[in-house]
């Protein structure tokens, strides 16, 4: 069952409302500070010494990249209003924007990266309000495969930045650094246990830049050079609004790779959930439509500042596991180290004078971890030969076009050679399969009507129609009529508990046949109560109170196959399935029958024997 029905106790030592000692939020915020500013300073590096910029603007870039990093780490710790997930999410650099930072750089300017990433960051906060009605069409299959193209695309730079050094040095020292940066990344990675494994990246980075300091390639100088505390030289790009054919012509893959990082936060945002409690909770989507307005905000404050945008970084939910620490007030307490780190030069300097062969090497091992985690992305959502075919073409479709293999004389002036950014063209393609697989799917039939009681009868009718056509025999009529109603009557008894006004709200149900049965969709208005969660607790319930509405939960659970309750800041989408069994009819015992309602007036008759 999707309910998630499993009882199980956690490692969890503080749980997000709950607040550890300072002196533990102080040491692991300097553990985490220390795990992820490596990885927020090397992107904006990367890109900016890939595309040949200046020293000032890469100083300037990566104070602004580490300023704007520590402030949604705190904005996501404390949520304030619709704007953070509400649990310590650190947020960073995105990886995921290196190849379309560096063409933006390359064919643009400084200026025109920050007005790309102002303008891709409003897709973003649409994305985060109208998340639910995103859920069909950017599936794990699309998203894991734009995620493994994202590899392929970036891949090349840090090859590039292996061979990138000063003019004499012998290839035989660069093969040796870039070799034991990445093995050293690699054994720690597979063999290290526990909190050390962790580590991996930044000790691969300590010891390539060790021995690159060896053979004279480590800038000791600008370490030596850069002081304690201060600000950096004021670059701030400004903005292009010229909207020249290469804005027009990189807009796309900019908006493509944001709606990529988005889906990056919403993993993130899911999977701390779910590492976060002592009992296993749904999902509450509020938190992830949070958590992917704050990565809004420092995408648009990225933009302003001219540096490259972030998102949220997986380390986070690793380190919880690890840890058993899950409070935000942690969180906030990253932020601000995190924070104060970007004022001191030095501890930037040391990052900044890491050589291009150690860099390279530790973008390939980030990468090759990003490839895979894109086939996982791939795989949970199920590969039956639907998926496994969409992801095939797309994927090498997009490595095709990428590599100008496919028609170049073509695809180079086609929509300003938007084709030729593998990313976009596989990812396109991906979605215009997936969204074809899903309008050739049996025809979906909905109905709107009010939030009530009364509704029931319209609803019994609907589905009636609805298994007539699909030719189901009596008993699976039972279960759909059953489960319906046992979602409604518990929908509105939340709302009674609630003190909600249901006339002021709609029900959207819709029914479609799918390839074992049936799925119903209720989406209506947001209520405060998880149906899963309540269901996973049914036999925890000492509240005689809420006895009769337990009933209810325990009847749907009985009757549906799976139930799943995504709760939105405005929308509620539960979606319930139920295969189809050719069996005999069962005795099942509405609720309308067992509490004496009268469907037909709407009204309720409490006192009435089952």
């Amino acid at each position: 069952m999707a309910t998630d029905n499993a009882e199980r106790e956690s490692a969890i030592l503080y749980e997000p409302d709950e607040r550890p000692p300072l002196r533990l939020e102080l040491s692991l915020g300097v553990q985490k500070a220390l795990i992820i500013v490596p990885s927020i300073v090397l992107t904006p590096a990367i890109v900016i010494r890939a595309a040949g910029g200046p020293e000032d603007f890469l100083g300037w870039a990566v104070f602004a990249a580490v300023v704007i990093s520590g402030l949604t780490t705190v904005l996501q710790s404390c949520r304030i209003g619709q704007i953070g997930a509400g649990y310590p999410l650190s947020m960073g650099t995105s990886g995921a924007f290196i190849a379309i930072c560096v063409a933006a750089l390359s064919d643009g300017s400084p200026a025109m990266l920050a007005t790309l990433v102002i303008v891709s960051s409003l897709f973003q906060f649409v994305f985060s309000s109208r998340l639910y009605l995103f859920r069909t069409v950017l599936t794990p299959t699309v998203t894991g495969t734009v995620v493994m193209l994202i590899a392929v695309t970036v891949m090349p730079i840090f090859f590039d930045l292996i061979n990138d050094v000063p003019a004499g040095t012998d290839p035989v020292v660069t093969a040796l650094i870039s070799a034991v940066t990445l093995l050293a990344v690699v054994l720690v990675a597979l063999k290290a246990k526990g909190a050390l494994r962790i580590w991996a990246l930044m000790i691969g980075i300590a010891t390539g830049s060790v021995l690159a300091g060896y053979f004279g390639l480590y800038d000791v100088e600008r370490v030596a050079e850069a002081a304690w505390i201060g600000l950096p030289p004021l670059a701030w790009p400004g903005v292009d609004l010229s909207f020249n054919a290469t804005f027009w012509e990189l807009l796309p893959p900019f908006v493509f790779v944001t709606i990529v990082g988005a889906i990056e936060t919403i993993g993130d945002a899911v999977a701390i959930q779910r590492v976060s409690w002592r009992r296993p909770r749904a999902i509450d989507f509020r938190a992830v439509q949070g958590a992917l307005a704050a990565d809004g905000i420092g995408n648009l404050l990225s933009g302003l500042a001219g540096t490259v945008p972030n998102t949220t970084y997986s380390t986070s939910v690793s380190v919880i596991e690890l840890t058993g620490v899950a409070a935000r007030a942690q969180g906030v307490v990253l932020g601000v180290i995190v924070m104060v780190l970007a004022f001191s030069p030095k501890a930037l300097a040391l990052l900044l004078a890491i050589p291009n062969p150690v860099a390279g090497a530790y973008g390939v091992a980030l990468l090759s971890v990003l490839f895979v985690l894109g086939m996982k992305l791939v795989v949970q959502d199920g590969a039956d030969y639907r998926k496994s075919l969409i992801v095939g073409i797309a994927f090498w479709l997009g490595v095709g076009f990428e590599g100008d293999m496919i028609f170049p004389e073509l695809t180079a002036d086609f929509a300003g050679g938007l084709l030729r950014n593998g990313m976009t063209s596989g990812g396109l393609v991906a979605i215009v399969l997936t969204v074809f697989d899903e309008l050739t799917k049996p025809r979906r039939r909905s109905i709107e009507l009010d939030l009530t009681l009364a509704s029931l009868s319209r609803i019994k009718e609907f589905l009636a129609g609805f298994t007539l056509r699909n030719g189901w025999d009596e008993a699976m009529a039972d279960r759909l009529t059953a489960a319906a109603e046992e979602t409604l009557l518990t929908l509105l008894n939340q709302d009674d508990e609630d003190g909600t006004d249901v006339q002021q709200k709609r029900l959207f149900l819709s029914a479609q046949k799918d390839n074992e049965g049936a799925k119903l969709e209720f989406l209506t208005t947001t209520s405060n109560e998880n149906l899963q969660t309540q269901i996973a607790l049914l036999s925890e319930q000492t509240d005689l109170a809420r006895v009769e509405r337990d009933v209810s939960l325990r009847l749907l659970n009985h009757v549906a196959d799976s139930v799943h309750h995504q709760q939105y800041h405005d929308t509620d989408v539960i979606t319930v399935r139920l295969r189809h069994q050719r069996v005999a009819k069962p005795k099942l015992w509405f609720r309308a029958r067992r509490i004496g309602q009268d469907a037909s007036t709407g009204t309720r008759r409490k006192n009435a024997s089952p």
